[in-house]
């Protein structure tokens, strides 16, 4: 008897899905603007044209990078050892889509403590292969599981980090920037997340999601976790399926990391389900090229991503292996380097844009966010980023400029203190000479 494969000639293309199920033909990627790339290397020859000028030997001082594992010490020697010995022991076979189910328990156990009450455990955890790459697979499902349609808003802040303006983008959300002011440090408002949603409807869409950052980056804007949940109550309750809490940065600051149970007793079963979560060792630890976050998200988002990773990106083990070993040890001794430098940093930046007469956002993370728009008027030049070009060709001092974020923060620039105390007072001494040279 003859197969029912055998009722399709094999002599026919095939497509891999039924007709009902195929992608539509559509061209919006024809009239999407070209995503930009990173500008950083721009920042990086300013310092290379001071030298060529100034001498090879001149102090250069780059507060523009914030990358605690090239400006910091970075991961301590014996977390890696213990990460290879972990890696030994494991073999190198292939892990699960997620990671493996050791790092899932270590994390939600040692690392979060998850509260049992919140009915959320290591099956709620997935490891993704650094934080972009976790941004993505949540961009993707929050299409997939929300509105599901392409061309919907994802809500920022009005000055965003660069890439919260182009990763969701490339994946067919528009990003809607709320609205947001300087002298509140552009953070949210109720009032803001509601505004975007009506926005949105007036465009013919709808939003997808809110992210909120704490500390953020560029400001270095901290949100205390009562508003953090406030926000997020606001903006389901305004029709947002999802909110992503975006907390890379939140073990460098002052107060402590941010407490997920506090977050998630705050809400029902229902709407637990729609929070996200992004962390990983990154900036705390100073791993960078690691490459080494996760989302905690609800089980059915965990599981949307994990079936699509199976096809794409499979975490390494090492990488998941540096965390294991940090959070065995406890992560605030283990992060305590970076931590204790950016907080003796912090004191000296404090000091220093106390005493300058500028406006200034100096909350936790890395970054301080700083006015120089009396700098540039006196210079007669065009913004920020003109300003940063000549203090780094000039002084040998390095800035991002706030315009590279959004046209919201053209007068002011981003300056990194993810440097030893020592280096972070030379460094903005230098910034403020240059700049009053200026007047």
């Amino acid at each position: 008897m003859a197969s029912k494969s055998s009722e399709v000639s094999l002599d026919t293309p095939e497509f891999a899905v039924p007709s009902a199920n195929r992608v539509a033909v559509n061209r919006y990627v024809a009239d999407m603007m070209p995503i930009p790339a990173s500008r950083m290397f721009e920042i990086k020859e300013a310092l290379a044209k001071y030298k060529e000028t100034a001498g090879a030997d001149a102090p250069i001082y780059d507060a523009s990078q914030g990358d605690g594992g090239a400006s910091l010490p970075g991961v301590p020697a014996h977390i890696l050892e213990r990460a290879y010995q972990l890696q030994v022991e494991h073999g190198t076979g292939y892990d699960k889509p997620y990671g493996t189910d050791a790092f899932r328990k270590i994390a939600a156990e040692n690392y979060w403590q998850l509260d049992a009450a919140t009915g959320w455990g290591p099956q709620n955890i997935i490891f993704t292969q650094g934080g972009r790459d976790g941004l993505q697979k949540a961009y993707g499902a929050m299409i997939a599981l929300g509105n599901q349609q392409i061309g919907d808003a994802l809500v920022v802040s009005r000055v965003p980090w660069v890439s919260y303006n182009w990763g969701p983008y490339d994946v067919g959300l528009n990003v809607l920037r709320a609205p947001g002011r300087p002298e509140d440090q552009w953070r949210y408002t109720p009032e803001g997340i509601k505004a975007c949603v009506d926005y949105a409807e007036r465009e013919g869409r709808k939003v997808a999601g809110l992210v909120i950052t704490s500390p953020d980056n560029p400001t270095g804007r901290t949100i205390p976790l009562s508003e953090q949940i406030e926000l997020a109550r606001t903006a389901l309750e305004a029709g947002y399926p999802f909110v992503l809490f975006d907390w890379i940065y939140h073990w460098v600051s002052d107060g402590g990391p941010n407490d997920i149970n506090e977050v998630l007793n705050a809400f029902s079963p229902a709407e637990r389900d729609r929070l996200i979560f992004l962390d990983g060792i990154t900036k705390s630890l100073g791993a960078s090229n690691i490459r080494s976050a996760h989302l905690v998200a609800g089980a059915g988002f965990v599981k949307y991503i994990n079936s699509r990773a199976s096809h794409g990106v499979i975490p390494s083990f090492y990488a998941q292996a540096v965390a294991m070993a940090a959070y065995e040890e406890g992560f605030g001794k283990a992060a305590a380097p970076i931590i204790s430098a950016c907080g003796e940093s912090r004191v000296v930046m404090r000091e220093v844009l106390g005493a300058s007469g500028v406006d200034y956002v100096l909350g936790d993370g890395y970054y301080a966010f700083i006015d120089i728009s009396k700098y540039i008027q006196a210079a007669g030049m065009s913004d920020g980023a003109a300003v940063s070009a000549w203090l780094g060709q000039t002084y040998g001092v390095t800035v991002v400029p706030g315009v590279h974020f959004s046209s919201a923060g053209a007068d002011w620039v981003r300056f990194s203190y993810a440097l030893p105390p020592e280096k972070t007072r030379l460094a903005v001494d230098r910034f403020f000479e240059g700049l009053n040279s200026l007047l």
